[in-house]
């Protein structure tokens, strides 16, 4: 694949840009290796990284001096970027030690990312390994409506050194042909060291023939590994981060609203969403089970708590792709619900579909009632509360109450009115619902607006936006009716 962008600035992301075509006569599936060996004790993941390196670092290319200056120009992002990997590098990896892969691969997402889940390139490359839709295929990450797996850490994470064991294998455990297949792919590297070859040139990485993103790629990496393994020598404090396991995880029955987790579990919603990057929407897929992954010091409590926020706190929805055909009225009736349900949840202010047009669909079950919308009704000449109390069968005063009216207020001709339901007890305030949104490559206010029907001056106040500028990962809060 050609690559997209030369390194020009430090702390930019430089996406691997992984190969979509890979040879079936070249591919061979790497195996975890198996081992009684006793594995060595370390305190830090640095001192892992540090003692099991085997990059050659003894001589520092002029490239890889360039970069090492540059990132010691600027110590506070230094440490800031060294900091991104806090809740990941461990998981790298243990990853990396199943394959017998090179420790120092877990410093990799550092220049592909900068340990940034929520990572999109301008090519479409995501998550912290940068995955590109047609590699991400091949090695089986998932892309739904709901849950992007590129953007899953860990679960990217795993694909990745699956990826990074190949190209270690094919290219004879050769680690700077590694990281150069890993950036430009590995066909080209082979077209190059056989050019090579073939004209009695050196092949070794520095007399290739490669394009100038992938010539940079092993300096800056070599940059980043001397940083580390030399830390004292350069006057950098490295993070404190353990070597053992920080992450856990919590499986939770149905789906879960993001922001309704975020506070059951006591962390800030961007947290959660950085953790579980994956979900891409406010709330985790439809589903008998929703997994999320948290800080292992909180695992005991929540999964004793966790029971109780189950039954207050279940939703279920299904995506449905309007095909030839559909109807509201079909839909309604192949998902046994309302077309007035349909048409609340999905705001529509018509019976019109277009083909290919995503609907969300709210699924009841016995017991769980919350998405039964409120009974409306629009005022038509000669309504009051009282002939509206005996239709409904409720009394004038809760109508009263649900709408903020007074018992002798007049009704406007054509104002909805929110009856309320024998199941459910709505206010005007309650309509309303605050979910999250992680913003993705190519949206805008402007559409993000259009998608939920608000105001773009709404985003801008609750987000406490001075412009209409937003960026990819961005997590912005999103005022909406209830259903």
């Amino acid at each position: 694949m050609k690559p997209y962008l030369v390194i020009l600035l430090l702390f930019t992301t430089s996406s691997c840009q992984l190969p979509t075509i890979i040879q079936a006569d070249k591919y061979i599936e790497p195996v975890p290796v198996k081992t009684t060996d006793a594995i060595p004790l370390y305190e830090t993941v640095w001192d892992r990284i540090t003692d099991d390196a085997q990059s050659e670092q003894d001589k520092l290319d002029e490239k890889t001096l360039g970069y090492i200056n540059a990132y010691l120009a600027s110590p506070d992002q230094l440490n800031k970027l060294f900091e991104k990997g806090r809740y990941f590098i461990f998981f790298v990896l243990e990853e990396l030690d199943r394959y017998r892969l090179p420790p120092e691969l877990a410093l990799l997402p550092y220049i592909e990312s900068n340990y940034d889940p929520f990572s999109i390139s301008a090519s479409g490359a995501m998550g912290i390994w940068q995955f590109m839709p047609a590699t991400a295929r091949i090695y089986g990450l998932k892309d739904t409506w709901w849950y992007e797996q590129r953007h899953d850490p860990l679960v990217s994470s795993k694909a990745a050194v699956r990826y990074l064991a190949y190209l270690h294998n094919r290219f004879n455990k050769e680690i700077t042909y590694t990281l150069a297949a890993y950036n430009g792919g590995p066909t080209l590297l082979e077209k190059r060291i056989k050019l090579n070859k073939k004209a009695n040139k050196p092949t070794n990485y520095e007399n290739l023939k490669l394009p100038k993103q992938t010539q940079e790629y092993v300096p800056k990496f070599k940059a980043i590994l001397e940083l580390v393994v030399n830390a004292e020598k350069y006057g950098i404090i490295l993070p404190n981060f353990p070597n053992k396991k920080v992450l856990s995880n919590i499986e939770l029955d149905g789906q879960v609203e993001i922001l309704a987790f975020s506070e059951f579990a006591g962390l800030k919603p961007e947290f959660v969403y950085k953790l579980n990057a994956g979900y891409t929407k406010w709330a985790s897929p439809p589903g008998n089970k929703t997994s999320f992954n948290i800080p292992i010091e909180l695992e005991e409590t929540l999964n004793l708590k966790k029971d109780m926020f189950i039954q207050t706190n279940q939703i279920n929805w299904v995506t449905h792709k309007v095909s030839k055909g559909d109807s509201l009225w079909k839909i309604a009736e192949e998902f046994d619900t309302e077309v007035n349900v349909l048409k609340k949840v999905n705001y529509l202010y018509s019976d019109t579909l277009s083909l290919n047009q995503e609907l969300l669909i709210p699924l009841s079950n016995d017991q769980n009632q919350t998405f039964i919308p409120y009974q409306a009704h629009i005022i038509s000449e000669g309504d009051t509360l009282w002939n509206l109390g005996i239709q409904y069968k409720i009394s004038p005063a809760e109508i009263a109450k649900n709408n903020g009216l007074r018992m002798n207020s007049p009704l406007r001709i054509g104002k909805e009115l929110n009856i309320g339901n024998k199941n459910i007890f709505r206010t005007i305030n309650s309509k309303k619902r605050t979910i999250l949104y992680s913003v993705k490559q190519g949206d805008s206010l402007y559409r993000i607006a259009d998608i939920f029907n608000i105001e773009i001056t709404d985003i801008r106040k609750i987000n406490e936006l001075s412009s209409n500028e937003i960026k990819p990962g961005q997590v912005l809060k999103i005022i909406i009716k209830a259903f």
